[in-house]
């Protein structure tokens, strides 16, 4: 499967976010400690907003993270308030760029950890689901895609968390119609550049793991002394796959089936359940 994380907060390098972290994404591109697969190496994206333009500008590639030069030319030079970055271990399907997350539509960027058990079986059903006005923008060939356009369909722009339970629901439904006892495993984040929401669910119940870092000003009274807690924004947050450290009091999981939104003023945490189709 994979890893990624998410970023929202003071505008930062992605250099710092990318690179620096002791546990950091390109790190788990080789040394994942708690993904399914060590070794992420079947492709990258990273995406991004500036001020100058709505829809977020994306670097895909088919190669691993851990060596691309033009990863690690660019982090030093790109400044956002939000980031996507992801690593792929796929999970059958093609290795090629247009299979690589994040995924973006107009100004969303959609990206997923798990995947759609039995997809194979399943992917003509799904994929007529998605609005006609859509369906020529699928360009890959994933179940990560597919679900993407089918949360676009049943209404994104609107509610993301009653989009993103239905396209649960359809695909729980089809799965259980070829016979796929537990079809859905996803931990996935989604973004419009101002909110970013994250979901943790799986049909099992036993979903991939998922962190939120802890407030700002709780982690500076717990480590008055860390220099970069001074510079940040008390609404920076991360949401990751797996810890980018061993801060104490740093990290938080997800709770199982829950979604977050992260968020101008207070953030969110609420029950996540797919809406029966």
């Amino acid at each position: 499967m994979c890893r990624w994380l998410a970023y929202s907060g003071t505008p930062m390098l992605l250099d710092t976010i990318l690179y620096k972290p002791a546990h950091s994404l390109i790190d788990q591109s080789l040394h994942s400690k708690l993904g399914v697969e060590t070794t992420n190496g079947d492709g990258f994206g990273v995406g991004w907003y500036t001020e100058d333009n709505d829809t977020p500008a994306l670097l895909r590639d088919v190669g691993p993270a851990w060596n691309n030069r033009n990863l690690r030319e660019m982090a030093d030079h790109v400044r956002s308030p939000v980031f996507f970055a992801h690593i792929r271990a796929s999970t059958g399907t093609a290795v090629q760029q247009s299979n690589c997350h994040p995924f973006r539509h107009g100004r969303w960027m959609f990206m997923h950890n798990g995947a759609i058990t039995g997809f194979h079986l399943m992917r003509r059903d799904l994929t007529l689901l998605v609005d006609p006005a859509l369906y020529a923008d699928i360009e890959g060939t994933t179940d990560s895609e597919v679900m993407f356009f089918l949360t676009l369909t049943f209404g994104l722009a609107l509610d993301p968390p009653t989009a993103v339970a239905r396209m649960a629901g359809v695909v729980e439904r089809a799965g259980r119609d070829h016979g796929v006892e537990f079809p859905l495993q996803m931990t996935l984040a989604i973004t419009d550049g101002e909110r970013v929401w994250a979901f943790r669910y799986s049909s099992a119940h036993d979903s991939r793991s998922l962190f939120y870092s802890s407030r700002v000003d709780a982690l500076r009274r717990l480590h008055p002394d860390v220099a970069y807690l001074r510079d940040i924004s008390e609404e920076t947050r991360l949401i990751v796959s797996e810890p980018l450290g061993d801060l104490p009091g740093a990290w938080n999981e997800v709770p199982e089936s829950s979604y977050g939104v992260v968020q101008p003023g207070a953030d969110e945490m609420h029950p996540f359940m797919p809406v029966p189709a």
